[in-house]
Parts: structure tokens; sequence; C-alpha cells
């Protein structure tokens, strides 16, 4: 039995993740991602046009290792793009003077990376709906999904952090906002909204109690995996901002 259900589980993965690349001519870069589609992938067409997330890994942690988010996404009906946006030739990512100026060439160029794979993708997907966007991001990949939401793109419909720290969410009516956080480190002043903030723009912060910044990949505990999976299900399906125990 346990044989059985290792080689279903490798088959599912075999057939739902394509691992692949673009290349952005522009800028001379080969981004790596990994594709995977909707359980029921059959019902997507041109009229009824499935949604589209797009995944940015956090710092240092490999876009493939996101897959307890792609699976769940994908059974939600999502086409799920998980990027890696740092190559060998960027410059490390800056750990001194005021992180906000120092970091904001990789999180802007994150952004410019999600804006060009959104619009190559979409002339090539025409069952899926590239134009109301969830970005979803763990850590600084967080900050890059949380930055190009604050550019204004009216791409964007929905931006869900985890525990990202860096850049502000966006203050915008039109875009849903969801922060899942963690109990280890603070986000910088400005970063979340006050409580005002939050009602007046609907946005839904949520910290799991114990959870560790660093665990919210594949790497990290089924516990803490089912508790992000429970508030991201509740938010996207309009039931509530809170953690099923």
């Amino acid at each position: 039995m346990k044989l059985l259900t290792l080689f279903a589980s490798l088959l599912f993965s075999t057939l739902s993740f394509a691992s692949d690349e673009i290349y952005d001519e522009s800028r001379d870069r080969h981004i790596p991602i990994e594709v995977s589609h909707p359980i029921e992938k059959e019902h997507c067409n041109e009229i009824q046009k499935c949604p589209v997330a797009l995944l940015s890994a956090g710092y240092g942690v490999s876009h493939t290792k996101y897959t307890f988010l792609s699976e769940q996404l994908n059974q939600l009906g999502y086409m799920v793009v998980a990027i890696g946006h740092e190559l060998e030739n960027d410059p490390p990512l800056s750990v001194s003077g005021n992180l906000y100026e120092t970091r904001s060439e990789n999180w802007k160029r994150g952004a410019e990376t999600l804006n060009f794979i959104k619009r190559r993708l979409a002339s090539n997907n025409p069952n899926y709906n590239f134009n109301d966007l969830l970005l979803i991001g763990h850590s600084n990949g967080g900050d890059i999904s949380s930055w190009l939401a604050n550019e204004g793109k009216d791409y964007i419909d929905t931006l869900i952090t985890l525990d990202h720290r860096r850049v502000p969410l966006p203050r915008r009516k039109d875009v849903n906002v969801l922060s899942i956080r963690g109990s280890d480190y603070p986000a910088d002043d400005g970063v979340l909204p006050s409580k005002k903030e939050a009602k007046e723009y609907s946005m839904c912060v949520t910290e799991i109690p114990k959870s560790r910044h660093n665990d919210m990949t594949d790497y990290g505990p089924k516990w803490l995996k089912d508790e992000i999976t429970n508030v991201i299900d509740n938010f996207l399906n309009g039931t509530g901002c809170r953690v099923n125990s």
C-alpha cells in the first residue's frame, strides 16, 4: 500500500507540474518557472477562463518547494506559475543599511519579472484569465508581490503574502489582501495595516501561533502547511479571515 501511495504521488507530480524557463530578451534573463494546472483543466475555455496565480519563492528557496500551495490552488481551479526570481549573476540580497532602500532593486526586478511572465503566458494560454491575477509569495517573494501590487496594475485581483516583512501591503480597495504571519519575526513599521486601514480596505492579517518564518515551505511541518492552506481556503472562498484549528 505504501509503495502504491508513493507511486501515485510521483505520478501526480509528473503529470501536474512542468518545470521550464522563459527567456526575457529585453533583460537577457532566463527565468525558471514551474507550471501546474487545475485538477479539472478540461473545464477551462475561452468563454469560462480559469483563474491564474503567480507564486513567488522566498530568497534562497527553490520555486519548486511550494507544492503544498500549488496543489491547493490547483484544487481550487487555478493554474499556478511558480517563479524563481534570483539568478546566479544577480547581486546578493542586501543585509545592511536601510533595507527598504538597499533591497528595492531586487523587488523592482522581481516585479518586472512578474509583469513579463503575465504578458508572455497570457498570449499562449487563452483558456486562462490573466486579467484578474492572484499574486502569492513567501518572504522576499511576498515583498516582490507587494511591490508590484503597489504599482497600481489593474490586472491584480488578489494578493496573499506568507510572512513578508519589508514592503508595505497595498492600501487599495480593488485588491483583496491576505497576509499570513509567522510568530518569530516582526514586520517592519508600516508594512501591515493599522486596524483602521484593515477595516477601510478589507485587509486580512492572520498570525499563526508558534509558526516560524522559514517553515512556510514544503520543508515545514504538516500542521503548519495545513493551517496555511486552511486560512487561504477561508479567504478565497469568502468564508472569513481566520484560522481553522
